[in-house]
């Protein structure tokens, strides 16, 4: 009689409630650390825009362990009093689409590794300093740097589906701020 163990059961549904939290609280981590960089400032009575977020923290049950590490990135404060860095990493998906992954991490080695794992798990590769970058206009749009595709490569059916996986699989690293696809 497998899969009748109310043990197993329960730790079934604990991991899968467990992964939903984990990733409403990177999500409001990443929102965090940006309105703390907008804003110039982890104090909520200057910032509104972290008061906000700080609110939506509180109501998702963030640990303030969390909250208080996501302030840390937002200032450019790293966990052991490491220095926080802005990582660009270039790559190609699937169909040849360029990818530009901004990322701020205290721990470059561990990132690089994170973001080739999740490339090789889906079709993509990391490309060298500049292979992809000049693929791109970088604006400055609300007072952050954004990166716009100078020419859209239409992909076909399979390989727009391999790279939106390939996309979410990247955005689920902690650190990672944002993707940019050439693709259409």
């Amino acid at each position: 009689m497998s899969g009748h163990s109310k043990w197993n059961n329960i730790k079934n549904r604990k991991g899968a409630m467990d992964a939903k939290k984990g990733k409403v609280f990177s999500e409001i981590g990443k929102l965090i650390r940006i309105a703390v960089k907008e804003g110039a400032s982890d104090d909520p009575a200057s910032n509104p825009r972290l008061r906000l977020v700080l609110e939506k923290a509180r109501a998702a049950n963030m640990p303030k362990d969390n909250i208080q590490r996501a302030l840390d990135k937002g200032m450019g404060r790293g966990a052991e009093g490491r220095q926080v860095q802005e990582i660009l990493y270039e790559a190609f998906g699937p169909g040849g689409a360029a990818l530009i992954i901004e990322t701020v991490t205290d721990n470059p080695n561990k990132m690089s590794s994170e973001i080739k794992f999740a490339l090789s798990r889906h079709g993509g590769s990391l490309a060298g300093p500049h292979a992809a970058q000049f693929l791109f206009t970088k604006e400055n749009v609300d007072g952050s740097l954004q990166f716009t595709p100078n020419m859209v490569l239409p992909l076909s059916e399979e390989d727009a589906l391999a790279l939106e996986n390939l996309v979410e699989a990247i955005k689920e690293v902690e650190d990672v701020e944002s993707v940019y696809t050439t693709a259409g």
